[in-house]
């Protein structure tokens, strides 16, 4: 979970971006690299889902592009669901990309902090090791959330 002086920042995305690529996304419900998507998209986000596994197979409209650089349409975050050891081997993906996410958010329990260097070197922002979702309705970012006072 960012740091309480990070959630203005983690605020910021999640209201301005909406074209959302999911890199490692999977058509099983009960998966995270599922579920986490399909609330983006049910919370009126454009969810672009990436996975060379899964081409052919419908996810929230579209069918899953084989690559990042595939995507025939601008993002402005790429949401990665793939293993920390993995992520050195998606960064030229990410960099090929055009135009360059603004960016790259790597889920719950993934960190890699020389990709994250690299990607912010060529001024991508990243956040790491942090829930879309959960950050999204700890705000209360949520379809029809009342505001919270608190924050």
């Amino acid at each position: 979970m960012p740091k309480s002086r990070d959630m203005d920042a983690t605020r910021r995305i999640l209201t301005t971006s909406r074209i959302v690529a999911v890199l490692g996304a999977h058509p099983d419900t009960s998966k995270p690299a599922h579920f986490v998507p399909a609330y983006l998209h049910e919370q009126g986000f454009e969810v672009h889902p990436v996975n060379p596994t899964y081409t052919d197979e419908r996810l929230w409209g579209r069918l899953p592009a084989g690559r990042l650089a595939d995507l025939d349409t601008p993002v402005d975050v790429v949401d990665v669901f793939r293993r920390s050891e993995h992520l050195p081997g998606h960064l030229d993906d990410v960099l090929a990309m055009d135009p360059l996410p603004k960016v790259v958010w790597f889920q719950k329990g993934i960190r890699h902090d020389e990709v994250a260097r690299q990607l912010e070197g060529r001024g991508i922002e990243v956040v790491q090791d942090a829930c879309m979702l959960a950050l999204h309705k700890k705000l209360g970012l949520q379809r029809g959330a009342e505001p919270d006072a608190k924050r």
